[in-house]
């Protein structure tokens, strides 16, 4: 098969694609293809030019740290949840391209947690305004969060992060305002501020999800 990656050595260099020849199993994983590409010291394109690894991020390569986020085939991905069996004879991929690239496919997300870090939009002590099992199931599924960045890759509305703050800032502001009642009215305005007025409710962003929010119900949540 033919990988096709587009590269960019530095964060102001320029960007270009450059393609490699790969034979692995269909069960490969997008993640080890591009460490099999990876693997000799000697790594050449498909014409035998002489290159460099390919950069990228991964942690637990089993889908639930992230950081292996980036596109593929047209798809925000996880690299380690995508495989070469679902992707046909050629693959692209590329770094998610709503962040600031830093090398390769190593995007910079730290806007994401500014973003919660300048909100204040963490729990706190546990004092719940919604009381009964009933929140429970979705309390938990909106707490596994894996803040990757794809729900804002995928998002019409998402450009920058400097107002409007995507799928995984509403999935936030419920999970703190439904387990912190006394927090609950600042969560509120931020969640007006920064997400109820700019989301045009696509719902591209619980397609691509990997751990399958349902950010419809936080919506509706926060909204009520």
């Amino acid at each position: 098969m033919k990988v096709k990656v587009l590269r960019q050595v530095t964060p102001f260099s320029e960007s270009y694609w450059e393609t490699f020849n790969a034979d692995v199993p269909p069960e490969t994983s997008v993640a080890a293809l591009i460490e099999h590409i990876n693997y000799n010291d000697d790594i050449a394109d498909e014409n035998g030019r002489p290159t460099t690894r390919i950069g990228w991020e991964c942690s637990c390569l089993q889908g639930v740290c992230g950081s292996c986020a980036m596109v593929i085939n047209g798809v925000p991905s996880l690299a380690c949840e995508t495989f070469v069996r679902d992707l046909g004879e050629t693959v692209t991929i590329k770094p998610l391209q709503k962040f600031p690239v830093i090398h390769d496919l190593v995007v910079d997300r730290s806007v994401i947690f500014e973003n919660l870090k300048n909100t204040s939009m963490f729990i706190g002590e546990y004092n719940p305004s919604h009381k009964g099992k009933k929140e429970f199931e979705h309390q938990y599924s909106t707490a596994k969060c894996l803040k990757c960045g794809l729900c804002l890759e995928v998002c019409p509305n998402y450009t920058n992060g400097e107002s409007f703050f995507g799928a995984l800032f509403a999935n936030d502001c419920y999970t703190v305002a439904s387990r912190n009642g006394e927090k609950a009215s600042e969560v509120k305005k931020q969640y007006a501020e920064h997400f109820a007025n700019a989301c045009s409710k696509s719902l591209s962003c619980m397609e691509v999800c990997p751990m399958k929010i349902q950010t419809i119900a936080s919506i509706s949540k926060m909204n009520r």
